[in-house]
């Protein structure tokens, strides 16, 4: 394109957003248009997406953007468009990433016109992306997690000048929402509240790739929420680092009680809470709202009071205990998961014996366990005394049986039951069976057909099988 005509066009593009994005998107449709025409057919898309639910939330979004721009969804990466969100909390996470690009490069070879991208929490490191605008040529779009939004107006500069673009900021305060958005399921959706974090645990490398916590307005998230009722939604994801950090001019809590009472909302979640700032206001809440869903995820990371501090999680122990059991106490029939980390550095075999012991006493009803991933530029990366491989995969073979035993003891509680569960999917290994969860969380497999799908079933749990269950629809069938 002419570079009269770019500078023409971007004259013309309003200052403000989300205006500014919808502009570019309809610029970038008549670029496609012609591209459509000359080959006779329309151009694909593909999306791979790394990480956590913030992530899955913002690929509904670039989704949407390129939906709007004429490309048509694909889930084959040799796709007209492929595009990989990233994420970066844990080392094996950006080796995919690295290996996926490799394969793309054999797939540009074949179509020239193959458009690569890459976004999300990798990029916001620096080394990231020299490692691949030297090593990875054929990417021709790289942003990061503060300009997601920006995806329409990146592609219509690659396309318009033939040269690929780069735009990464450190930070940002703003906050743009009100894009086309493609959800992966028609009866539910995350709502984000909430972006970044000001925790900085000492070994997560989210603050410095996520930024610092900005939340949306209270009337923004309900006027979200009571469309996406009105377009069929039943459950509501509330998603953010850590949602109990949540400052505008109500609560967390009030928020969460503000959501559950929007018509047509059957179930509430959220996601995630830290430990440190979890109120009894929270809890109470829960207790009394029914359609918030019970289930508290609370992100344990080690049973260690000396652990913890180093890590700068700012609880102790006796502290994570007496919360776990007042929630416990509090919101019968509730289920509390938890994130744990194996070999922090320093880690001793004392350190990791009050881990266990926390487990024991708590009883989670299933646990996120990793093994410890020094992330460059955290604290922790430059600790010493970081514990031999030998050591973590031992400890964490004996946490994870701990974990796997309780799991099953805790699931087993509920077998013989009739519960409420919300059918979510027809099962990938046996067609003739629905998948489903229910309000805790845990997953159900029941005869059904796809109809039934984003109803809310009262179902028979016939047999628990560890972390899930077989169940049958009870003859008492509700289905709403």
């Amino acid at each position: 394109m002419e570079r009269k005509l770019i500078d023409k066009i971007l004259a013309e593009a309003p200052a403000e957003e989300p205006a500014r994005q919808y502009f570019f998107a309809d610029e970038c449709r008549k670029i496609i248009t012609e591209k459509e025409n000359l080959k006779g057919r329309k151009l694909t898309c593909c999306i791979n997406t790394f990480g956590c639910q913030m992530n899955a939330k913002d690929s509904e979004k670039l989704l949407g953007i390129l939906k709007t721009i004429g490309y048509e969804e694909s889930d084959s990466e040799q796709s007209d468009f492929v595009l990989y969100n990233t994420c970066t909390v844990r080392e094996n996470a950006n080796e995919r990433v690295y290996g996926r690009l490799g394969v793309l490069k054999t797939y540009k070879k074949r179509n020239p016109d193959m458009i690569t991208a890459v976004c999300g929490c990798m990029m916001q490191e620096k080394h990231v992306v020299e490692t691949i605008k030297k090593s990875y040529r054929h990417v021709n779009l790289i942003f990061g997690t503060h300009n997601i939004y920006k995806l329409a107006e990146l592609l219509f500069m690659y396309l318009a000048e033939d040269r690929n673009q780069t735009e990464l900021l450190e930070g940002t305060d703003k906050i743009v929402e009100n894009l086309p958005s493609e959800r992966k399921f028609n009866y539910k959706s995350g709502v984000n509240i909430m972006f970044g974090c000001n925790n900085f645990c000492s070994y997560c490398i989210v603050p410095y790739v996520r930024g610092r916590e900005r939340s949306r307005s209270p009337e923004e998230i309900i006027s979200e929420v009571r469309r996406l009722s009105a377009d069929g939604v039943t459950e509501i994801m509330l998603l953010g680092q850590n949602v109990n950090s949540y400052k505008a001019d109500i609560s967390f809590p009030q928020l969460l009680k503000q959501v559950s009472e929007v018509e047509g909302i059957r179930r509430v979640r959220f996601m995630t809470s830290h430990p440190k700032d979890l109120s009894d206001e929270l809890i109470e809440v829960i207790r009394d709202n029914p359609s918030i869903c019970r289930h508290v995820h609370l992100p344990l990371q080690s049973g260690s009071s000396r652990i913890l501090k180093i890590m700068n999680r700012r609880y102790d122990k006796e502290t994570y205990i007496s919360l776990a059991e007042k929630i416990r106490r509090e919101i019968p029939g509730v289920s509390i998961t938890t994130d744990i980390i194996v070999g922090f550095p320093g880690e001793t075999e004392e350190d990791f014996q009050e881990t266990l012991d926390v487990v024991r006493k708590v009883r989670f009803d299933s646990a996120f366990t990793f093994i410890y991933s020094k992330r460059t530029g955290t604290k922790a990366a430059e600790m010493p005394d970081q514990v031999p491989k030998d050591i973590v995969d031992e400890r964490f073979r004996r946490l994870l049986d701990l974990v796997t035993e309780i799991s099953k003891e805790q699931t087993a509680l509920y077998e013989g039951c009739t519960m409420e569960v919300m059918a979510e999917e027809v099962n990938s290994r046996d067609p003739s069976l629905i998948s489903g969860r229910l309000s805790n969380n845990s997953i159900v497999h029941f005869k059904g057909s796809s109809d039934l799908i984003g109803s809310v079933i009262n179902v028979h749990l016939d047999e628990a099988k560890g972390f899930y269950y077989y169940g049958t629809i009870a003859h008492d069938v509700s289905v709403s």
